[in-house]
């Protein structure tokens, strides 16, 4: 009896911890995600070391931060600037939510995000100290930074986070050291107080993008079917591993509501579910496929995560 007792409760114990588990796996594939120029609206008083401006200052911090990370697949920038240039999106302030979610759908990316520096500078302030009853002028220095950051589904158009990141460092007079602004080099800049605020102003914008990203569904796509295998759009780099299978929908027409122009998703059909046999195509940024069931794969569908191995993915689903 103590036996059917102790196998009852590791079958209970196994089925509390088999989604967790499942959704742990789940969360080792990354997100794309699409960094566009952040605009500069700090005044233009400050620059960037090596002759940036600072919405490209900021943008390229930002990019590299996401990377290091190692959480996201982060779409090159020659890669986007050239898209926005065929889209005639290049020029500053034609990239709106729409647009940018336009242009991450062509790129396959989940989160678009974009933004704004409105503060970008040094304020100078005074404070007293008395020593042996004599009072002394002090100079105190303050270095300001702020960011409006928005982040964009590209599946929807939608607004995900609209955000204001400020953050302000202070010290002692001749601690930011360069009170014009300009900076020769990387460690000039890092070593300031603005440089100090702008690295503390991007990592928050980071654990931003990691809150909001989180809920948004990761999604590949299929590149080509042929001779029995399906190639996909995410490989090892993009944490897809060997032996993990995945359904593959047809998207079906976007639902666009009349009234925001939002997309409101579609119904799609499901095709089959394949299998990762081979995650290094591409030097990783690919996967070949074996197909589990279903026939008829053909490129642009959609490839997603299985919810469940128990829970058989509907034939119609909407998203």
């Amino acid at each position: 009896m103590k036996q059917l007792n102790y196998l009852l409760m590791l079958i209970v114990s196994f089925g509390i911890l088999a989604p967790s588990i499942h959704a742990q796996s789940n969360k080792k594939a990354k997100k794309r995600v699409a960094v566009f120029l952040f605009e500069d609206k700090s005044g233009g008083r400050g620059y960037w070391y090596g002759g940036q401006g600072v919405g490209e200052g900021v943008t390229d911090m930002l990019t590299t931060e996401l990377v290091k990370s190692g959480q996201y697949q982060v779409i090159e920038r020659n890669q986007l600037d050239q898209l926005l240039q065929e889209q005639d999106l290049g020029r500053s302030g034609l990239v709106t939510p729409q647009s940018a979610a336009a242009v991450g759908k062509l790129l396959g990316v989940e989160l678009a995000v974009m933004g704004a520096v409105t503060e970008f500078g040094n304020k100078k302030g005074d404070s007293n100290m008395r020593i042996g009853g004599t009072r002394l002028g002090v100079g105190r220095n303050a270095a300001v930074v702020a960011i409006d950051l928005r982040l964009v589904n590209t599946s929807t158009g939608e607004i995900v986070l609209a955000e204001n990141v400020r953050k302000t460092k202070n010290g002692l007079s001749g601690s930011i050291g360069h009170k014009n602004m300009n900076f020769n080099s990387r460690q000039q800049f890092n070593n300031s107080l603005v440089g100090k605020a702008t690295r503390a102003a991007v990592e928050n914008v980071i654990e931003l993008i990691g809150t909001n990203s989180s809920e948004l569904p990761w999604e590949a796509k299929v590149i080509v079917a042929k001779n029995g295998d399906v190639f996909i759009n995410s490989g090892k780099t993009g944490g897809v591993e060997v032996g993990e299978t995945f359904t593959v929908m047809r998207p079906g027409e976007a639902l666009i509501d009349p009234d925001t122009g939002l997309n409101l998703g579609s119904v799609d059909t499901e095709v089959g579910t394949i299998k990762v046999v081979d995650n290094s195509i591409g030097e990783g940024k690919a996967s070949k496929c074996r197909i589990v069931s279903g026939n008829d794969f053909s490129k642009g569908d959609l490839v997603k995560m299985n919810s469940s191995s128990a829970n058989p993915v509907d034939k119609h689903k909407m998203r």
